[in-house]
């Protein structure tokens, strides 16, 4: 008999998501915002603003969540040495990888995220990445 893999629906991932989200103790109405109306919030040094802002950045998003079979709940931005960075947080299609999602300690948490150098297309990658929570945002630390 041949094991049947399920993988999680959109709802599960939101739901998952919501929970990474309340961990890093985001802005209520950022994390009701998503929970209602699945608008994902961009953060620039701890401010948050709806991706729908940056039309470029939500038709990334959404073709990084079609091609990967994952949910972004979170975006970072930042300005770096070797190029401009949009931080993608997502919830995975395997529960499984879950539990092990987020690691925290007091207001900085390793997540995984898909990490897209606007400037050099190469060197986009998924991998951890670590935040730090501050006033109801996050802004990338490592």
């Amino acid at each position: 008999m041949k094991n049947i893999i399920t993988h999680p629906t959109i709802e599960e991932k939101k739901s998952k998501a919501i929970e990474v989200l309340k961990l890093l103790d985001n802005y209520k109405p950022y994390i009701d915002g998503f929970k209602q109306e699945d608008k994902v919030c961009f953060f620039e040094q701890f401010g948050g603003f709806w991706v729908t802002q940056e039309p470029e950045i939500e038709k990334k998003m959404h073709e990084i969540e079609q091609k990967h079979n994952c949910k972004v709940y979170a975006i970072t931005h930042e300005f770096t040495d070797f190029g401009e960075l949009w931080n993608f947080l997502i919830v995975t299609n395997y529960p499984e990888e879950w539990e092990d999602m987020v690691y925290s300690h007091g207001n900085q948490h390793t997540l995984l995220a898909y990490v897209w150098n606007k400037d050099d297309e190469d060197c986009s990658e998924f991998g951890d990445i670590t935040v730090q929570s501050f006033g109801g945002g996050i802004r990338r630390i490592a």
